[in-house]
């Protein structure tokens, strides 16, 4: 999968960058995602994250991650306006599945808050917004549980644990 890798902030060591890297290949290889997909991702501070946030969830406070999953449609290929493309060619058409933009400020206070590593806190960052992308959510407690599960599953066979 091809991962593009923003640091508007100037501030994520090269480790950091590396690692995401590296977990959202392996992440995408454990759900069985093609190879031709593609996202990108981007670190931001609060204050950035915090105009994502109002613009896209309408909350006016800074996030930790923030995860836009991307949905082709017919219109955007230029197919004929009479011809129905099936939702899973459509995917295949348009290899991009969104972006997300993890805020580095809230990964250090949360990494503080939780007691874990900077390492492990990014980490946990990237997966549970990949997984946002591709499908996943935690609404109820039945997707809670699926979601949150998988994304422990992921860190673990990883080796980030707590």
């Amino acid at each position: 999968m091809y991962v593009e890798l923003t640091d508007e902030t100037g501030k994520v060591p090269a480790e950091i960058i590396e690692q995401t890297q590296k977990l959202l290949d392996f992440a995408a290889n454990f759900i069985k995602l093609p190879e031709s997909k593609e996202m990108a991702v981007t670190f931001v501070d609060n204050a950035r994250s915090h105009e994502l946030n109002l613009q896209y969830r309408d909350t006016d406070r800074p996030t930790d991650v923030i995860s836009l999953e991307y949905k082709p449609d017919d219109e955007e290929l230029f197919f004929d306006e009479e011809m129905e493309i099936p939702d899973e060619l459509l995917a295949e058409l348009d290899p991009f599945i969104g972006e997300l933009f993890i805020s580095i400020d809230k990964a250090a206070e949360q990494a503080q808050d939780y007691g874990h590593s900077i390492e492990r806190e990014y980490g946990w960052l990237t997966v549970h917004g990949f997984l946002h992308i591709n499908g996943y959510d935690h609404y109820s407690p039945d997707e809670e549980a699926e979601m949150f599960g998988l994304q422990e599953e992921i860190l673990t066979a990883y080796g980030l644990t707590r």
